[in-house]
C-alpha cells in the first residue's frame, strides 16, 4: 500500500480518500495535494515515491508544473496593473518598443494574457541554447510575424505566453519574471516557488515519468483526453494525422522548434531558465497558498485585491481555440471553469499544466487548492486524478 504522509482536518476525510486512490486505481506514482479553506490549509498531502530510487514524495520535493505556471505569471501582470504602473489595455509596445513590428503596434497587454496576439511561435528556428537566453528568445518574438492578424482570433500560446507576458513585466518592474515573482509573490507568502530554479533546489525535483511509464521520452502533451495509455510522441503524431504544418505541434515546441525534444524538461539548465508559460518548480501547499492569497487574506498577505481578481477572471474568449481546437474560457491568464477545463464550478479559476498538474480558487467560496504529481498522463485540462480530487472538494466544502 502506498504510504500517505500529511494532514487532513475533519470535514475532509474524502479528499483524502480520493487522493490515496489515485495510487491504487489511476497510475499515481508520487503526488501532492493542498487545499485551502478562508485563508487556512485544511488538507496537505503526499504520497508515493519521488523517483527510481524510491526516495519518498514528501514535503520536500518539490515538482516542475508546466502551464500550470501560467497563473503566476499571470499574477505579476495583475500585481502591476493593480499598483497603476501597467495599463493591460495600453499597447505592448508602450512598455516594449521594439514589438510594435509585423503588424503588432497596436496589440494591448491584455491580448497576450489571453491568446489572441497571434504569436504562437517564432519565425525563425531556434537551438535548445538559445531558447534558454531570454533577450534571443525575446528579440526573436518581438520581430516575428503573428501567425493570424492580433484579435481576430484566440489560439492558446502555449509556451510563447512566458516570454512575452514576461518581457512586459520586465520592461515595467526591471526584474526579470521570476525575480520580480520571488521577491513581490513567493517571498511574501513564504512560497517553495521558482520560475528559475536556483541551483540549490535542484535536488529536491522529482523527475517528470513519461506518459506510460515505460522508457520512451517524456512527451509534452497539453491536449488529449485522459486516457492513461495515450500513444508515445504527440509530435510526431500531431504532424502524421494533422500535417506538418498544425498549430498544435509549433505552439508546443516553441520557440522555433527549440523544444520538439521531450526530453529536455528534465534538465537541470531547462529548470534554471525561465521559461514563464511552463517551467515553474513548487510543491501543492504553496502552489494552493498562492491561489488562496487571491481570493482571501493568507498568512497575513492577500496579493490581489478582489477588485482586481474580478478582472483577471472575467472571459475574455469564447468558442473553438485556433491552436487547442476545443474550447476553453481564458481570462487574462487564467483559465476559467468549463466543461473543457474544470475546477470547482461557479466562477472557480486557475490553471492546468501538461501531464495533469493544477492550481486552483473559488473567490466566491474562498477555497484554494493545488496538485502536483511526477507521472504525466494524457491531457491538458486534467485527467481522472484531478477529476476525483476537484469533485470530492466541491462536496466537502458544500
Amino acid at each position: 500500500m502506498t504510504d500517505i504522509r500529511g494532514q487532513v482536518e475533519p470535514g475532509f476525510e474524502a479528499v483524502a480518500d480520493a487522493f490515496r486512490a489515485n495510487f491504487a486505481e489511476h497510475g499515481e506514482v508520487g503526488a501532492g495535494f493542498a487545499l485551502y479553506v478562508e485563508g487556512e490549509q485544511v488538507v496537505a498531502l503526499t504520497g508515493g515515491v519521488a523517483d527510481s530510487d524510491g526516495r519518498p514524495y514528501d514535503e520536500d520535493t518539490l515538482q516542475m508544473v508546466f502551464s500550470t505556471t501560467k497563473g503566476a505569471t499571470a499574477v505579476c501582470a495583475h500585481l502591476l496593473a493593480e499598483r497603476g504602473e501597467l495599463d493591460l489595455d495600453a499597447p505592448v509596445a508602450e512598455y516594449w518598443p521594439e514589438f510594435a513590428t509585423a503588424g503588432k503596434g497596436d496589440v494591448p497587454v491584455s491580448w497576450l494574457l489571453c491568446h489572441k496576439a497571434g504569436l504562437i511561435d517564432t519565425d525563425r528556428s531556434m537551438t535548445l541554447d538559445e531558447a534558454l537566453d531570454w533577450d534571443t528568445v525575446t528579440a526573436a518574438l518581438a520581430e516575428s510575424t503573428p501567425v493570424w492578424e492580433p484579435g481576430t482570433q484566440h489560439g492558446y500560446h502555449a509556451v510563447t505566453y512566458g516570454w512575452l507576458v514576461g518581457e512586459v513585466v520586465r520592461r515595467v518592474s526591471g526584474k526579470s519574471l521570476g525575480t520580480f515573482f520571488a521577491d513581490e509573490v513567493a517571498g511574501p507568502l513564504g512560497l517553495d516557488f521558482w520560475i528559475g530554479l536556483p541551483d540549490a533546489q535542484q535536488g529536491r525535483v522529482a523527475p517528470l515519468i513519461p506518459m506510460g511509464g515505460g522508457p520512451e521520452p517524456m512527451m509534452l502533451s497539453e491536449e488529449g483526453d485522459g486516457s492513461d495509455d495515450a500513444p508515445q510522441g504527440l509530435i510526431e503524431m500531431l504532424n502524421l494525422f494533422m500535417g506538418p504544418d498544425n498549430l498544435i505541434a509549433r505552439a508546443l515546441t516553441a520557440p522555433g522548434g527549440a523544444l520538439a525534444d521531450e526530453q529536455a524538461w528534465n534538465e537541470p539548465r531547462l529548470r534554471a531558465a525561465e521559461i514563464p508559460a511552463a517551467n515553474g518548480v513548487t510543491n501543492a501547499p504553496s502552489l494552493a497558498r498562492m491561489y488562496s492569497s487571491l481570493v482571501v487574506e493568507t498568512d497575513g498577505v492577500r496579493t490581489l485585491q478582489p477588485e482586481t481578481v474580478e478582472r483577471a477572471i472575467v472571459p475574455q474568449v469564447s468558442g473553438p481555440d485556433s491552436v487547442l481546437i476545443f474550447p476553453i474560457p481564458f481570462a487574462l491568464g487564467f483559465m476559467g471553469h468549463s466543461e473543457m477545463s474544470p475546477f470547482v464550478g461557479g466562477r472557480s479559476f486557475g490553471h492546468y499544466g501538461a501531464g495533469g498538474s493544477v492550481g486552483f480558487a473559488d473567490p466566491d467560496r474562498r477555497i484554494a487548492g493545488g496538485y502536483v504529481m511526477n507521472k504525466m498522463h494524457f491531457g491538458l485540462a486534467g485527467d481522472p486524478r484531478t477529476a476525483a480530487l476537484l469533485a470530492a472538494v466541491d462536496r466537502a466544502v458544500g
